[in-house]
């Protein structure tokens, strides 16, 4: 999968801006606040119809405009061309391909597989189980459109329930307990097929995160990733277990009218050498198992779809020592198309380019070509 063409209207700096790119590596030279990252945010939204930086869509609208619009041309076995559109005044956002409106976003997911490395991909290992939960989510939900609607269809479980669980509180009526193991049964059930794509790829991702971790550090470190559900080592386990908690939780439920157990509480544990990477890493050893998280993404959404994802990476070069800037700068030649935002191109020597790559200048939400 390749983005060849994309052009930007009333996109936060860019008023019109059109880009041709390389099938290899797309360099955006640029100093802070120009427009860099902007064009990424721009092929995200094409690829998942959401914000690359969680903002919302009112903000990307360029200053004293009522509406963007981005428009890119895809290319795998045919070419798909993609339109994005979001008006103010109504506060809608429309998306079509080739033409033809597609009414559902979910349907979107994992059409155009991305991969995104960012300064925020700090949150993955140092924030909240939250944020790890929603890197996995984000990862199986491209490969797999069944998964995302049993997410989608778990969370609205969850909000019913809950809903469902403070009623109870207030009103202890029959009728309403009655309702609950119904909601319970649901919730078993889809939090179950939840926990086994989860293990899965647990289990599958763990040796790609080994050989990628090891290509762009120096250190004799060994990685893994640890996930759990209730001690549950089979498919029967899995559900036996999760009922198990609910009963034993199920007071508890009722009086804090929350849903205290599921997979919307696991928890992904990353570990160096078996150590919790989050208690004990220092920044470098984060900021290189952050990398190593999204190039083992990349191959394994590859491995996985029999096709190489476009892959996004924003001002990750700074931090870096020149040693592993190299070693990450030759395994992007096997990566296929990349988009990558730089400062300035003159400290970034250990970066290697070859005569396909394009590289390209921003400027105020301009751009031209070296």
């Amino acid at each position: 999968m390749t983005l060849n063409n994309l052009l930007i209207s009333n996109f936060r700096l860019h008023k019109n801006t059109e880009l041709n790119f390389s099938d290899e590596l797309n360099y955006f030279i640029g100093g802070n606040g120009q427009g860099k990252t902007t064009i990424l945010e721009a092929i995200y939204y094409l690829c998942t119809t959401k914000n690359l930086n969680q903002n919302s869509d009112t903000e990307a609208v360029s200053f004293g405009e009522k509406e963007f619009s981005l428009f890119g041309k895809f290319n795998e076995l045919i070419e798909y061309k993609t339109r994005i559109q979001f008006d103010i005044e109504s506060n809608k956002k429309n998306f079509f391909i080739n033409e033809k409106q597609v009414t559902r976003s979910a349907s979107i997911i994992g059409k155009f597989p991305v991969v995104s490395l960012t300064p925020l991909d700090h949150a993955i290992t140092q924030g909240s189980p939250a944020d790890r939960r929603k890197f996995v989510d984000s990862i199986i939900s491209q490969l797999s459109p069944a998964y995302l609607e049993i997410l989608l269809e778990y969370n609205k479980i969850l909000r019913q329930r809950s809903a469902l669980l403070f009623q109870i509180r207030e009103r202890k009526e029959k009728s309403l307990i009655d309702q609950l193991e119904a909601w319970t049964e649901i919730l078993l059930n889809n939090g179950t097929e939840i926990v086994k794509h989860r293990m899965i790829f647990a289990e599958e991702f763990n040796k790609i995160i080994r050989e990628n971790y090891l290509k762009i550090s120096d250190q004799n470190e060994i990685p893994s990733l640890e996930y759990n559900f209730l001690n549950s080592v089979s498919d029967d386990d899995i559900k036996k277990n999760f009922n198990d908690k609910l009963d034993e939780y199920y007071d508890d439920e009722i009086i804090r009218a929350q849903n205290l157990v599921g997979p919307h509480r696991d928890e992904f544990i990353f570990y160096l050498n078996q150590k919790e990477l989050k208690k004990y890493g220092s920044q470098g050893q984060h900021k290189t198992f952050q990398i190593a998280l999204r190039f083992s993404q990349f191959f394994y959404m590859f491995q996985v779809i029999g096709k190489k994802p476009i892959f996004l990476m924003d001002d990750i070069f700074g931090d870096l020592d020149k040693n592993r800037v190299k070693k990450i700068g030759e395994y992007l030649k096997i990566v296929g198309q990349a988009f990558i935002t730089l400062t300035d191109l003159n400290n970034n020597n250990n970066i290697f380019k070859s005569s396909n790559d394009k590289i390209i200048f921003v400027n105020n939400g301009h751009v031209h070509y070296a």
